[in-house]
């Protein structure tokens, strides 16, 4: 222990130990005291204490190095899961965990949660022991446990994808209530199909080559979507990028998706020109007597035109334009109309 110069005190374990020739040497264990603990007792070739197999120090190693490498909604959405699962299994011993218990979890989590972040709560659940899998599984790298991983083997529960489908009358009706940042977010969504996280971070310097290059949030996937077809004429995303190009603003903007003042767009800014446009469609299609169109306009979300991309053209295309190594993922996620097909005769 000691006091560095910031004034803080700083504390640090050792393994007083020796080397082959028998001359006294200092092993570092860390700063974490149970850490130091597990540590020592491998040296020693004892059992490690029983405190530091608990699962607590499990998740408290897992959140101080894992999550912070994370994307930030990922952050958010870990934390908000390890908070469950540790009101739990923090004073588990980690070697306790089986199987018949993560299913007992999971079926007393759907049962008692309404639902958090806008997930139902079966899916809440799910998420919650996708997490609890890689914690173990950083366990067994950092030799807290040996046992195969609980998690594998045990039934997720039922997840229905979300089916809306975004067709002409209710895009429309959206587009033309849309003030002209909006316009342009939807086009380049829906011409990209990208995420709206991705095409909010598109600007002038992604264009290279005859080509918009992307790399994706999620997935860390890259992506070169030309601007041009084999003919060499312009495709509709070639003819979107030119007219936000040639469009004047007050303040030039690296951003594609930015207002006329030239202030770029963030998730909470295009997330109110989105529900202002849907609201006044759907108002003006009550107006005209549709109540029909109205509702499904009210069902409209933003994040609906990526899939209203992949619906719209072939599965293969789909598949690559989404950046899914696996088309079946494009499939039963994203795909929102059936496959046209001619009548058997």
């Amino acid at each position: 222990m000691k006091r560095l110069v910031s004034g803080k005190v700083w504390e640090g374990f050792y393994y007083n130990g020796r080397d082959e020739n028998g001359k006294r040497v200092e092993i570092p264990l860390g700063t974490d005291i149970n850490e130091a603990k597990r540590r020592w007792a491998e040296l020693e070739c004892k059992p490690a204490p029983a405190e530091t197999g608990v699962m607590r120090i499990v998740f408290d190693r897992y959140e101080r190095d894992v999550i912070p490498t994370k994307a930030p909604k990922t952050q958010r959405d870990n934390l908000g899961c390890l908070k469950f699962l540790r009101s739990v299994f923090d004073s588990a011993p980690i070697d306790s965990i089986t199987p018949q218990i993560i299913a007992q979890y999971r079926d007393s989590r759907k049962s008692k949660l309404k639902g958090s972040e806008g997930k139902p709560a079966p899916v809440r659940a799910n998420r919650e022991i996708t997490l609890l899998s890689h914690v173990w599984n950083m366990a067994r790298e950092w030799g807290y446990t040996a046992k195969e991983n609980p998690v594998h083997g045990v039934r997720k529960n039922k997840e229905t994808p979300r089916d809306f489908y975004a067709d002409a009358p209710v895009w429309n009706a959206v587009y033309g209530a849309a003030c002209v940042e909006l316009q342009d977010a939807m086009d380049l969504n829906y011409l990209t199909g990208q995420r709206p996280a991705d095409v909010l971070k598109m600007k002038l310097t992604d264009i290279k080559d005859g080509a918009l290059e992307l790399k994706q949030n999620k997935t860390k996937k890259k992506l070169r979507i030309l601007l041009d077809d084999a003919s060499g004429a312009r495709t509709k995303l070639g003819q979107l990028l030119d007219r936000i190009r040639a469009r004047p603003r007050k303040v030039a903007s690296l951003y594609f998706i930015a207002t006329p003042a030239g202030v770029a767009l963030n998730q909470w800014t295009l997330r109110t020109r989105f529900d202002d446009a849907r609201a006044d469609a759907a108002k003006a299609a009550e107006a005209a007597g549709n109540l029909e169109l109205a509702k499904r306009i009210r069902a409209f979300q933003f994040r609906d035109i990526r899939p209203k991309a992949a619906s719209e053209t072939d599965l293969a295309h789909a598949s690559k334009l989404l950046g899914h190594t696996d088309k079946q993922i494009t499939e039963t996620v994203y795909r929102r109309i059936g496959e046209t097909v001619l009548p058997t005769r």
